[in-house]
């Protein structure tokens, strides 16, 4: 029987996981266990398709273990005996712990329609060889339809398109794609940048069956109507693989993630942790469990998992939300919660807006409007949320907007906020969008 200190189940969390657990506590060994024999880079799956140009470019490499001194076994776990402190994996192994991580991620849902397993119809699993098939196929793909127009569906459609002859249909059950994620007006820049593409959105529609006999020849919507499909791909979401954790006792929360604490450890094992899409997530600003699946939470909440494993003492403040997307050529990203999103909470909010282009002056090569919404509480003027719109710069500058959450700013410390900038690589001083729309909320806060 193998014997190690720490023990992790699973794939990217728990890469961090484990290189956390080094070093804080080097001395410690520390093994991970996977089934899959190449972990792939989640956000960049749709990538695969279009940009990156194929799965075998879009994956993490085991040197990155290696290089932190962690040993991987690859196989799959399939009991945990918690009494003991055994893990068996499904080719009869056992491997003796003393801390357990549970780092199992996530499925795709796949939605109970009729038609459902037909060929040539695909969830997103997080899997090589699953994807690659899937690459394979598109080449002779004529009308490919996906179903859902979330991150995952929106970032399908708009990569699926590049560099083939290819009509791609999103049909999206709500009224705008994005629509829970953005606030209106970022939906309808991002639906403007994907009907240019020419992708073509059906909204507010449902779907009903997949159609064909063996291989998929087509949607069927709940109005009755028919679109055209050799291929679909599924983009509805993700659920939590807590199916093993569960089998081992282990107290499932909120949506069946394992419920931990602030230190991430389990409820039911003060010696089992759990980090990443399996592990129950509770809002920054509510303290309410929330259905929140993003690689900057479970990387956080890995970091946080192997800094505690033998000295709890790190917290987790809880779930920021912060993520981003380019459609098109045009970046999206936001930060807390939104306008939309904090009235739903019942918040009295005030807010900033502002835009700029994001060289000085704006005239310069490649230079790109920069969109900046903050919301602030209206009673104590603390940033709750952001979100821009913009080119690549957007990506680092929600980060900014994140970790003044975090700190729980107001709008007067974010006015006298002191940027560097440049020409060539951020908006003027003068104009600059975060420090802008912050003065113009102050005007509402006083």
């Amino acid at each position: 029987m193998k014997e190690t200190d720490v023990l992790i189940l699973g794939g990217l969390s728990g890469i961090t996981a484990g290189i956390s657990c080094r070093r804080h506590y080097p001395d410690k060994k520390v093994v991970v266990v996977r089934k899959e024999g190449t972990i792939l880079i989640p956000c960049g799956i749709p990538y695969i398709y279009g940009t990156v140009g194929g799965p075998q470019y879009n994956v993490i490499p085991d040197g990155l273990l290696e290089s932190n001194q962690i040993e991987l076994t690859k196989g799959e776990a399939v009991n945990v005996d918690r009494v003991n402190k055994v893990v068996t994996l499904l080719d009869g192994e056992t491997i003796k712990y003393d801390k357990l991580v549970f780092a199992t991620g996530s499925v795709p849902i796949v939605p109970p329609i009729p038609g459902i397993q037909k060929k040539n119809v695909y969830a997103v699993w997080k899997d090589f060889d699953y994807l690659s098939k899937v690459y394979d196929e598109m080449i002779n793909v004529k009308d490919l339809v996906i179903i859902g127009g979330g991150f995952i569906g929106v970032e399908f459609a708009d990569e699926c398109r590049k560099g083939r002859d290819i009509n791609v249909t999103v049909v999206e059950a709500l009224p705008q794609c994005l629509q829970m994620a953005l606030d209106d007006e970022f939906c309808l820049e991002a639906q403007e940048k994907l009907t240019q593409a020419g992708v073509k959105l059906l909204l507010d529609s449902k779907a009903q069956a997949i159609l064909g006999d063996e291989e998929v020849t087509g949607v069927l919507l709940a109005d009755g109507t028919e679109i055209k499909a050799d291929m679909v791909i599924l983009g509805i979401g993700a659920k939590p693989n807590s199916e093993l954790a569960k089998l081992s006792g282990i107290e499932l929360g909120f949506n069946n993630t394992i419920r931990v604490d602030a230190h991430m450890r389990t409820y039911t094992d003060s010696d089992v942790f759990a980090c990443g899409d399996c592990a129950e997530k509770h809002s920054f600003f509510t303290g309410r469990p929330v259905n929140t699946m993003l690689a900057s939470i479970a990387t956080a909440e890995a970091r946080i998992a192997g800094a505690n494993l033998f000295s709890p003492v790190h917290v987790n403040c809880g779930a920021i939300s912060v993520f981003s997307t380019i459609v098109n050529g045009r970046a999206f990203a936001v930060a807390g919660l939104t306008e939309r999103q904090s009235k739903q909470l019942g918040m009295n909010v005030v807010v900033g807006r502002a835009e700029s282009p994001d060289t000085h002056p704006g005239g310069m090569p490649n230079s790109t409007l920069t969109k900046v919404k903050l919301v602030f509480g209206k009673e104590n003027g603390i940033l709750i949320g952001g979100s821009i719109s913009g080119g690549r710069s957007v990506g680092e500058m929600i980060n900014v907007l994140s970790a003044c959450i975090m700190h729980k700013m107001t709008a007067d410390e974010m006015v006298m906020f002191q940027m560097g900038t440049h020409p060539a690589l951020t908006s003027s001083p003068i104009a600059y969008p975060i420090v802008n729309a912050a003065c113009k909320a102050v005007m509402f806060l006083h």
